[in-house]
């Protein structure tokens, strides 16, 4: 990935946000403002009086706004485009930017295709799961290792320790070690 992701986005989205009626001068103002309090490392109270001047055109102030975020670095505009989805949302997600996102990963679709795909297990799959750990905990919790039982039922769980963590391991193990010197 490029390491100035925001800024070739504000660059490729500047002339679709510049063009007149997209951004009305309030919108533009609630922008420079929350980028001005919220986030004061990015615009400095002379900055944000400049690029509020009520004397400039509309367009000029945001055109100049947009090169100065530019020249600050990618995180600043990263912030810009945080205060433009906080205050304009459909404007947000019409963008070219997020556009050529969307349609350039195809990669995005197959993972939410896998997230059904895993998902649609079922709930007898999830019974079944949380039995086995509900049995192990419970075979846990209530094992005397002093005690005997049946050498076949031992031989059984010291091979199914093969798929388990190292405590477990050892616990089911433990069983067949009893069952091999009891014999």
């Amino acid at each position: 990935m490029s390491d100035h992701l925001y800024y070739d986005r504000l660059t490729q989205d500047a002339p679709f946000l510049t063009q007149n009626g997209r951004l009305s001068e309030r919108l533009v103002d609630k922008i420079i403002l929350q980028l001005n309090r919220v986030y004061p490392q990015v615009l400095s109270n002379k900055e944000a009086e400049k690029f509020r001047n009520p004397k400039l055109p509309l367009r000029t102030r945001l055109s100049d706004l947009l090169k100065h975020l530019q020249q600050k670095g990618d995180s600043e505009c990263q912030q810009f485009y945080r205060a433009l989805q906080n205050n304009a949302d459909k404007l947000y997600t019409a963008l070219p930017s997020r556009k050529n996102m969307k349609t350039s990963n195809p990669s995005d679709e197959s993972t939410e295709l896998e997230k059904i795909i895993l998902n649609d297990r079922g709930p007898v799959f999830f019974l079944t799961c949380f039995s086995v750990a509900a049995g192990l905990a419970y075979l846990m919790y209530y094992s005397n290792p002093e005690e005997k039982s049946i050498g076949a039922a031992k031989k059984v769980l010291g091979f199914t320790a093969i798929g388990f963590s190292r405590h477990i391991k050892r616990f089911l193990i433990s069983y067949l070690e009893d069952s091999s010197t009891k014999y």
